[in-house]
């Protein structure tokens, strides 16, 4: 039986990614991190600094530019060993990775009565990544930094999202996990939903039967 709709007060659900919809085993970084002697997440917290995965994100550099960016991180303190460093930036990036199903059964009943827009800081790997989850078609429409050239909190990102959705910023449903990101989606209009699980999306969708 298909849901019902009852006064959305939304026009359209923009929807992160990651940790949001998709999930990372990160299991054998923390593996060869313990092996190495280092602490657990120094790969990530190289890995993501603003100067080394930004250029991925926006889609100025490759995966594999990403990933030497890494080893130089890694290896400039003198900790690791040029190879330990190669082993373990490789490791991040070729890390597994899942979608949450309930998280995406919900979109997809959302998708059924409204506009659903990813809104995504994202490498140029996106649309491969989203197949092999199967979700190339979740969403009506895909907003990757890597495509269109701004990252997340950045306004004009959220701009596109709800243009390409095609309703006004005061109709649009934000869902992430920063708050960093809420908080500039509600600063343009939008109602933010900060994601802990899926029960933090379900409580704003109250109005689908």
């Amino acid at each position: 039986m298909t849901s019902k709709i009852h006064s959305s007060p939304y026009g359209a659900v923009l929807c992160d990614l990651d940790n949001v919809i998709r999930f990372y085993d990160t299991s054998r970084v923390a593996e060869l991190e313990r092996a190495a002697g280092l602490a657990e997440g120094a790969t990530a917290k190289v890995a993501y600094a603003r100067e080394t995965d930004m250029p991925l994100l926006l889609g100025q550099i490759a995966q594999h530019q990403w990933v030497e960016s890494i080893v130089l991180g890694l290896t400039g303190g003198g900790q690791v060993s040029q190879a330990q460093a190669r082993e373990l930036a490789t490791a991040l990036a070729t890390a597994p990775f899942r979608a949450d199903q309930p998280v995406v059964a919900l979109l997809r009943r959302v998708r059924a009565h409204l506009p659903l827009v990813l809104v995504t800081n994202a490498t140029p790997e996106l649309e491969n990544d989203l197949a092999s989850l199967g979700l190339a078609d979740l969403a009506d429409h895909v907003v990757s930094s890597a495509r269109v050239g701004v990252a997340k909190p950045d306004p004009r990102i959220y701009e596109i999202a709800a243009e390409r959705a095609g309703v006004p910023m005061d109709r649009c449903l934000f869902v992430d996990d920063r708050l960093e990101n809420i908080e500039a989606a509600v600063a343009l209009g939008m109602t933010g939903v900060l994601f802990r699980e899926p029960a933090d999306i379900r409580a704003s969708l109250s109005f689908l039967a």
